[in-house]
């Protein structure tokens, strides 16, 4: 079984979710982006960081836009379910951009990373890192291995939304998403890729937008 879940921004309150109670060993939990385990490499983060990848059910996360890249990148990556991740403790790993896995018989596209509204603010205070925002590279490495699968996936778990996606949740709203590089890819991308369902991070709620994509928090 698959299980999904948006941003956990370093809170373990999260993982005593009732739906979590029901996942055993063979079972995955995927966190699109915002992560924030890996923040500051101290010896209670690290103990957290065990008690995580000591569950019985494998937890994979890809990054967000307020994830700690440097840290991150300190584990090295290697070959994981069919894709590149990187292994942080035991039954803890996390998914590399532009990579397609296989997760429980599926298959699934990745890509983390993003733009956060709050920007200046974390560059000022020194908690912004340049690898949030995948480069043009980056992005073509990712259109490539979904070729290489024909555009065909059963899932996609991203942490920012497509743009047209991003454009009609914000209808209504007071305060827009800031919009990227990587939203416009992935709108280009909805058009191009046979998929099931979209999921992704981001808007912290759960927000069905039919047919196919689906904000994800808890």
């Amino acid at each position: 079984m698959i299980c999904v879940m948006g941003d956990t921004h370093g809170d373990y309150g999260r993982f005593s979710h009732k739906t979590l109670r029901q996942l055993k060993k063979g079972d995955f939990l995927i966190i699109c982006g915002d992560f924030g385990f890996v923040w500051d490499g101290s010896d209670r983060e690290r103990s957290i960081l065990k008690k995580i990848g000591g569950k019985r059910f494998t937890t994979l996360f890809l990054a967000g836009s307020h994830d700690n890249y440097d840290l991150l990148e300190k584990y090295p990556e290697e070959e994981l379910l069919g894709g590149r991740g990187r292994h942080i403790c035991g039954n803890l790993y996390m998914l590399s951009s532009g990579e397609v896995f296989d997760i429980d018989g599926k298959k699934a596209f990745v890509f983390g990373g993003g733009q956060a509204s709050d920007i200046d603010a974390r560059i000022e205070n020194d908690t912004w890192w340049e690898q949030e925002l995948p480069d043009e590279e980056r992005l073509e490495e990712g259109r490539k291995r979904l070729s290489e699968q024909g555009d065909r996936v059963d899932y996609i778990f991203t942490h920012e939304p497509p743009a047209s996606i991003a454009e009609f949740l914000d209808m209504g709203s007071s305060r827009s998403l800031p919009m990227s590089r990587l939203n416009i890819y992935f709108d280009k991308l909805k058009g191009e890729a046979d998929f099931k369902m979209w999921f992704f991070g981001k808007l912290h709620k759960n927000k069905l937008v039919p047919p196919k994509y689906a904000a994800v928090f808890d």
